[in-house]
């Protein structure tokens, strides 16, 4: 099935069809930042669209990312050129075993003349956070983004201060060097909305990349197309895309799948611990109306939702020791849900 073979199923008294039509002109013409976003974004990342376009579906839908990949494939880049193109401000953490809760969100500070405390804020007062390498970090120092990834606030002794807006966490971490690094617990991992696995590229794309930059002659550089303004308003009209109720229906059963497999095959008894939690299944639906958008569609499909899907629940789904003993991974997992699960 293509986005082309799905009609919606509209709800009277809620959407009709010319509303549907309207909010559809509407979105075709804001969706054009889209493209424009992605191709000042390519003047300094050579291929990694699917990443920059998960990035962007966690901007439009307000989710968090997080980037999982070996050292050297542009995570840190993309993030930066996705900043400098919108005229966010970014800051990046450096997550080390030293750093400190007070060297993210900041401090207060006594002044001994004045006898007040003074606010210094941290570096997460920022638009786009690159948490980088965030596992190398111990537990208390993680659990300090907890507060600013779900609140979009910060407690700093008895005051708390507002984030700007938009706001997004985008953490990387490295799956093969493990010394030293600290797995996320299973509460903060679960605030992320997408894991996007990064991947190495094509042999074109490779060879693109030696000839911009294996030069030591100046660089490309991204120029700001749109605004802070401008994605805030994209956002809320992401949110207005129409989910129908045969879609909400099928996101439900994605994620109940996780918890209960064993009823879709029961090969699958044994191997999910623990299944999707309940924000799953409003990330899932955040994502396929960001999806939606970015295509310029003003419903969701089946297949926006197919397309995201592994990246909002890989994450999610804990695995048994005899999952692991198997070598079953989480991303199998949930395409054998996504196989057995019935699509509208």
């Amino acid at each position: 099935m293509t986005a082309a073979d799905y009609t919606p199923d509209l709800q009277p008294g809620i959407t009709t069809e010319a509303e549907l039509q309207a909010l559809g002109e509407q979105i075709a013409e804001a969706s054009r930042w889209i493209p424009a976003i992605m191709e000042e974004i390519s003047k300094v990342v050579v291929g990694q669209r699917y990443v920059v376009e998960r990035l962007l579906i966690g901007l439009l839908s307000d989710g968090h990312v997080l980037l999982e990949g070996v050292p050297g494939l542009a995570k840190t880049t993309i993030i930066k050129a996705l900043a400098s193109s919108i005229q966010g401000a970014f800051r990046r953490i450096q997550f080390t075993p030293d750093l400190l809760p007070s060297d993210i969100i900041g401090t207060l500070i006594f002044n001994p003349q004045t006898q007040q405390y003074t606010t210094r804020k941290g570096p997460i007062f920022a638009n786009l956070i690159l948490a980088d390498e965030i596992n190398r970090a111990p537990a208390k120092v993680q659990s300090a983004l907890l507060e600013a990834m779900q609140e979009h606030q910060v407690t700093l002794g008895d005051e708390t201060h507002p984030l700007p807006e938009p706001f997004l966490v985008l953490a990387t971490q490295n799956p093969v060097e493990q010394e030293g690094t600290y797995p996320l617990p299973e509460a903060q991992v679960d605030r992320f909305m997408l894991k996007v696995e990064v991947d190495y590229g094509t042999l074109e794309d490779e060879t693109r990349i030696l000839e911009i930059m294996g030069t030591t002659g100046a660089k490309p550089t991204v120029a700001p197309v749109a605004d802070l303004d401008t994605i805030v308003q994209l956002r809320a009209l992401a949110n207005r895309v129409y989910l129908d109720p045969k879609i909400k229906n099928y996101i439900v059963r994605l994620v109940l799948a996780t918890r209960d497999a064993k009823s879709l095959d029961p090969k699958l008894e044994g191997l999910i611990r623990y299944g999707a939690s309940p924000r799953a299944t409003i990330n899932l639906t955040l994502a396929s109306r960001a999806h939606a958008f970015i295509n310029g569609r003003a419903y969701v499909t089946p297949l926006d939702v197919r397309s995201v899907a592994m990246d909002v629940l890989r994450h999610r789904i804990l695995r048994t020791y005899e999952a692991e003993a198997e070598e079953v991974t989480s991303t199998q997992l949930v395409n054998w849900i996504l196989e057995k699960v019935q699509v509208p």
